[in-house]
């Protein structure tokens, strides 16, 4: 017979999870943190799996992730029942976690989320993360969604194409006249290595996909200066600390005003048609039957579908099962 999850232990293990100690947890449920660690070594007893790695914060073991992801969507059910009983109170908030990249929160997505019915009482919790590793949470079940650059699907969740994000190469004016000023005979690519580039964090490989574009033998300067804040990075390239990939939503004003220019690839600070780096975007959710995380679902991708390229024609869903 299968050992069951007994839903105290489970609940108990998700919110060491989110309180990040045993202490801060016990807190929380209002219990001693000795009961909260007998509850954990039980839960790990009757899984035979060892779910926590007790460092500070705890981190879930992979095992312990999948435990995470059911106690949450657990209690996300348990919220929608409530809700359709007429069991919550008027002002009960409806939590919602959701990972989101740092240039859609800084454009597009919350007024996509200004699309939700306020009746329905939603409380965002976001977590910024690059595009890239967005589908991380939601694999450790630290959100219920995800604004993410992969089309597969994490295990357990569907996904949908939203669109592309498209990034310019700029700089301000005085910058290009003077690291990238047109020379006779010389390439964008063969200037631009030692220009001072602007990158959002280590990960940021924006700058570097453009380079890439350039051809053979392009390669970016070593003086890049990381500035992890989607308005902080247009401000550092407008400033003139060096040249960056900027998504178009964001410069184009700047470069109506004359604050930016763009590069092209023969050094010339003017228009490149095709000199861009797009990056698609795809809303990942957990498969729940929530009318919540629907509605969500659904003033994102209508957001999107305004704000964002290509996002309209695109089918509506891709799902994989796991």
């Amino acid at each position: 017979m299968m050992p069951e999850l007994p839903l105290d232990q489970v609940r108990t293990l998700l919110a060491v999870v989110d309180e990040g100690t045993f202490d801060a947890a016990a807190s929380a449920l209002r219990l001693t943190p000795s009961a909260v660690s007998q509850r954990v070594k039980a839960l790990e007893q009757r899984t035979g799996r060892v779910l926590l790695m007790r460092t500070k914060p705890v981190r879930p073991t992979e095992s312990g992730e999948v435990v995470v992801r059911f106690a949450r969507q657990l209690a996300r059910l348990e919220r929608d029942a409530r809700a359709a009983l007429g069991m919550s109170g008027p002002d009960e908030p409806t939590p919602l976690s959701i990972a989101v990249n740092s240039d859609s929160l800084a454009t597009w997505f919350l007024p996509a989320l200004r699309r939700v019915p306020e009746e329905l009482g939603l409380c965002y919790e976001l977590r910024r993360e690059d595009q890239d590793h967005t589908a991380a949470l939601l694999r450790e079940g630290l959100v219920m969604a995800a604004v993410t650059s992969s089309p597969d699907a994490v295990t357990g969740c569907s996904v949908r194409r939203l669109g592309r994000m498209r990034y310019l190469p700029v700089a301000s004016p005085g910058f290009a006249d003077r690291w990238l000023g047109r020379r006779e005979g010389t390439a964008l690519r063969e200037l631009i290595g030692n220009a001072p580039v602007v990158g959002f964090d280590r990960r940021d490989d924006l700058q570097d996909a453009f380079l890439r574009r350039l051809g053979p033998g392009s390669r970016a300067s070593a003086r890049r200066h990381l500035v992890p804040t989607s308005e902080g990075f247009v401000n550092a390239v407008a400033a003139g600390m060096g040249w960056g990939m900027v998504p178009d939503v964001q410069a184009e004003p700047l470069l109506s005003e004359g604050r930016l220019v763009r590069l092209t690839p023969g050094g010339a600070p003017d228009e490149a048609p095709g000199r861009t780096v797009d990056v698609p975007l795809y809303w990942q959710q957990w498969k729940l039957d929530s009318p919540a995380l629907a509605a969500v679902a659904e003033a994102v991708a209508a957001g999107a579908a305004e704000a964002l390229g290509d996002a309209a024609p695109l089918p509506p869903a891709r799902r994989t099962d796991g």
